[in-house]
């Protein structure tokens, strides 16, 4: 599937959504802007998550008393109506898909579509990624090997204590060729093809939706999880497996 695909196929179902909710050309308001690192996740322990970093901003966006986040490098702010976010060109324009992304998931969360939309604070990062462990063990008991596509310090701390065979990717050359928790982060463009054959499982950020490179693990012969809160709308539109917990540590 390609990305103009995924990205066509992401607004019509929302689109049909829209409709059976009778929102189709109900002149919602929508409001989107972007978070200070504060905001967005509190005070935490480590001070490496990309949010903090610069590499990544978090926006926001509200739509009927509900909230969806996503992380961008292409932020946007916006005031208007789900029929204005609709005609948004996402394909080309990352600034329209950062913020299609976010209204998608308010407005999924709005009709109980999907949870998980605003990201976990302060030592919230660490509870979740012992949720994570607890899942991985629970449900994939034999799996020694696992790739991680997107540094996010937290679950790759969990996965190296945890005994797993840890590879990671990332596309921030500030963290490509860096020692981080004892693994090598490699370069998410040339390595992904053999650190996708290493993996027997695959946790993947769904901010890959955000930068396109999604594309790349929607049809691997391996199980993929997206985790985070970038992909909780499209998630549940694609039926796409997802690990979040955030709901359960809003700080």
């Amino acid at each position: 599937m390609t990305k103009e695909q995924i990205y066509q196929t992401l607004k019509e179902r929302f689109q049909e959504v829209l409709k059976a909710a009778g929102l189709e050309n109900e002149p919602v308001e929508v409001v989107c802007r972007s978070l200070s690192s504060e905001e967005a996740i509190g005070s935490t322990k480590r001070k490496d998550y990309p949010i903090l970093t610069g590499k990544d901003v978090m926006i926001q966006a509200e739509c009927r008393g509900c909230k969806g986040q996503a992380f961008t490098d292409a932020p946007a702010s916006f005031r208007g109506t789900l029929a204005e976010v609709l005609a948004l060109d996402i394909v080309g324009d990352p600034h329209s898909r950062s913020l299609f992304i976010a209204v998608l998931n308010a407005v999924m969360r709005s009709l109980g579509r999907c949870g998980d939309t605003v990201h976990c604070r302060t030592d919230g990062p660490e509870k979740c990624a012992c949720d994570v462990k607890a899942c991985l063990r629970a449900e994939w008991p034999g799996v020694k090997k696992i790739t991680l596509v997107g540094y996010q310090p937290a679950l790759l701390q969990m996965l190296t204590d945890s005994g797993y065979h840890v590879r990671v990717m990332d596309l921030n050359p500030q963290n490509v060729g860096q020692l981080r928790c004892g693994v090598t982060v490699e370069d998410g463009r040339t390595a992904m093809a053999d650190a996708v054959r290493h993996a027997e499982l695959i946790l993947c950020t769904g901010s890959t939706l955000s930068n396109g490179t999604i594309t790349d693990y929607l049809e691997l012969d391996k199980p993929v999880l997206f985790f985070g809160i970038t992909a909780a709308g499209a998630a549940a539109l694609l039926g796409l497996k997802r690990l979040c917990f955030a709901d359960r540590y809003p700080g």
